[in-house]
């Protein structure tokens, strides 16, 4: 029972929360084949890693005592001919695409390596460290810095904390 719920809402991510580019026409994913989905912090760093999946979803806080590192290279839906891009979801949802709970992710440092990378509804409490074009926030608090190896990476990210409802307590600056 529990996997199917995990399953379902993890579906219901998806199909929610799909960014597909303008010219693109959006397509229903396998979630069995290109997503993970777990309350378990080793499930979730191995997910984020190089060879993980191109969308991870925690259903639980996590919380890790070293540096987790987001790498390598995937692209939407799993699909090799599709954009590179790369989701973290930090909480739950309705069939309504309502949020149900948010959750946590602890660490000393986040550092981002994977480009397009997105986290989706969820606090993180720790700075971010973004060597990767194309980072995004969409409705994240991060607890923490945020710096970028260089302003080129910088002026990709999208931490736009109006339009979709990202906020930082931290300094957001270049890596020294």
């Amino acid at each position: 029972m529990k996997k199917l719920s995990i399953l379902l809402i993890l579906t219901l991510f998806l199909a929610g929360c799909s960014t597909t580019p303008k010219d693109e026409t959006p397509e229903t994913p396998d979630a069995e084949t290109v997503a993970s989905s777990s309350d378990k912090s080793d499930v979730v760093a191995a997910s984020l890693g190089k060879d993980g999946n191109w969308i991870t979803a925690a259903t639980a806080d996590v919380s890790y005592h070293a540096d987790l590192v987001v790498e390598g290279e995937f692209h939407d839906k799993g699909d090799d001919k599709a954009a590179i891009y790369r989701k973290l979801a930090l909480h739950t949802q309705n069939d309504k695409f309502e949020i149900l709970e948010n959750f946590t992710l602890t660490t000393p440092k986040l550092v981002v390596k994977s480009e397009n990378f997105t986290v989706f509804y969820g606090t993180i409490k720790g700075d971010i460290e973004v060597h990767a074009k194309g980072f995004s926030l969409v409705g994240t608090k991060v607890e923490g810095n945020i710096t970028f190896v260089d302003q080129e990476t910088q002026d990709s990210a999208d931490l736009d904390k109006d339009a979709k409802g990202a906020t930082y307590t931290g300094e957001v600056s270049l890596i020294d």
